[in-house]
């Protein structure tokens, strides 16, 4: 499958069963997007009618490297990769990530937010350091020989249980060496508890923070309020510039949501960038369609236009020496993730798991509360296997609007709880976040052209 598209003053070729992008003139790009509908004779006539400067040689020159690329795998390549899903199917679940849901409670009270305060429609609960402790054991004893493991802090609010928090980590690390493991923890939190004790641990033991903050202080105090309905924005900005900082801008995202009362979401991303932070991500809302702040169909192209500024903006800065990373434009065309990873995505329900204050197992934070989906527990193991199996079917190739996707193998099918909450099957695809992803992949794709380009005007001037 072939995906022609113009972004930048770019015209981009990728080849999406391969993964090989080319940035190519004019008439090259309209001989791509016309080879596999018109015949050579076709596309020589109207192209030399269309350029009267180039010849019908000049054309043929064209398909001649074509037929090259094709040789070579690059263009317009097969799927190799459909017949993969049947080991994905039989392989055995190798768990490698722990969701750590260490405060079912927060201190603020988020107009979106899916976990209703903290709570999943459930009882105010703390993890104790028993259940927190068999949760590690549990990941240990289901990680079979992989090495890496990531466990979340996550809520609610985790600093609201920030004693048993460091006692998990001591106790990880105490018996990493023994068990031939090597855990990375990672913090999520909303700032309100964030302090310097709270850092100077955090830098020491975490391998990445999660910082929640939505951009603009009229934006985010818009949706993100204390308990006694006070905006945040002043509270928290202060100590997460601080902890940007103390981390050297690395280890750490700012993680904002944009709604539909900030379709202009793109100045959120450029003015946290503004105020200097380096590691930057934003995700669109995900609630009921009824609900006032939801995104809606009509803000699609709004939607689209603000990830196309973005990337502009982003390729401008970069030159400038000024570039930030965003999240969903990280993205590595010579390696990448391995096929099985682009194939079946995060590993939902498989290789990752939440684990609710009181041990029960889900296949991820978005489907903790709903007991079709309850796995089993730490302390007993998985027991409903069938829900397993399902999401073991979770792969681009198990969705039938995945098939067409020039992007499928950069989104693996995408979130399938998503999926669920917009279609009720795991298997099924959201389509407003398709729309969104593949703009993304996009955009992405030709941020790393321009700072291929860049690099190479950089490299001549230096020649001169």
């Amino acid at each position: 499958m072939v995906h022609c598209y113009k972004n930048n003053g770019y015209n981009i070729v990728l080849d999406s069963n391969s993964g090989s992008v080319h940035a190519v003139d004019e008439v090259a790009f309209e001989v791509i997007d016309k080879y596999e509908s018109r015949s050579k004779e076709e596309i020589i006539l109207e192209l030399c009618d269309k350029y009267p400067e180039i010849t019908a040689d000049d054309i043929e020159e064209i398909f001649q490297d074509i037929e090259e690329l094709k040789k070579e795998g690059k263009l317009f390549s097969e799927d190799k990769f459909k017949d993969l899903q049947i080991d994905i199917k039989a392989r055995p679940t190798q768990l490698k990530a722990l969701c750590l849901h260490i405060a079912h409670d927060c201190n603020m009270c988020c107009k979106y937010c899916f976990a209703g305060e903290g709570e999943y429609s459930g009882d105010r609960s703390l993890m104790s350091f028993e259940v927190g402790k068999r949760a590690l054991d549990f990941l240990i004893e289901q990680s079979g020989s992989r090495k890496n493991l990531e466990v979340d802090f996550f809520g609610g609010e985790p600093l609201l249980n920030f004693d048993v928090v460091k006692q998990l980590v001591a106790y990880a690390r105490s018996i990493e060496k023994e068990k031939g493991k090597n855990f990375r923890f990672t913090l999520t939190t909303n700032g309100v508890l964030l302090n310097d004790e709270v850092m100077e641990w955090a830098n020491k033991e975490c391998y990445n923070v999660v910082l929640s903050l939505d951009g603009r202080k009229e934006t985010n105090d818009r949706m993100r309020r204390t308990r006694n309905d006070k905006g945040t924005y002043d509270l928290i900005l202060p100590k997460f510039q601080k902890m940007a900082k103390e981390r050297n801008q690395q280890g750490y995202y700012i993680r904002g949501t944009y709604t539909h009362y900030n379709t202009d979401f793109a100045n959120d991303i450029l003015h946290l960038a503004d105020l200097g932070f380096e590691q930057l991500a934003m995700e669109p809302v995900v609630t009921d369609p009824k609900m006032d702040y939801a995104l809606q169909e009509s803000d699609i192209p709004k939607l689209k236009d603000q990830y196309d500024l973005l990337a502009k903006e982003m390729c401008k800065r970069n030159r400038e020496g000024k570039g930030f990373t965003f999240f969903h434009y990280m993205i590595d065309l010579e390696g990448g993730p391995c096929i099985y990873k682009r194939i079946s995505g995060c590993g939902v329900g498989t290789d990752y798991m939440a684990v609710t204050p009181w041990g029960d197992l889900y296949p991820c934070h978005q489907f903790v509360g709903d007991e079709k989906f309850l796995l089993g527990n730490v302390f007993d193991g998985v027991k409903n296997t069938d829900i397993v199996n399902e999401f073991k079917l979770c792969n681009v190739y198990s969705r039938e609007a995945c098939q067409d996707c020039f992007a499928k193998l950069y989104c693996s099918g995408g979130c399938s709880a998503n999926a669920y909450h917009t279609t009720g099957k795991i298997t099924g695809t959201c389509d407003m976040s398709c729309e969104l992803h593949r703009k993304r992949v996009e955009n992405a794709i030709m941020i790393k052209i321009d700072e291929l380009f860049a690099n190479s005007e950089n490299n001549e001037n230096n020649q001169e």
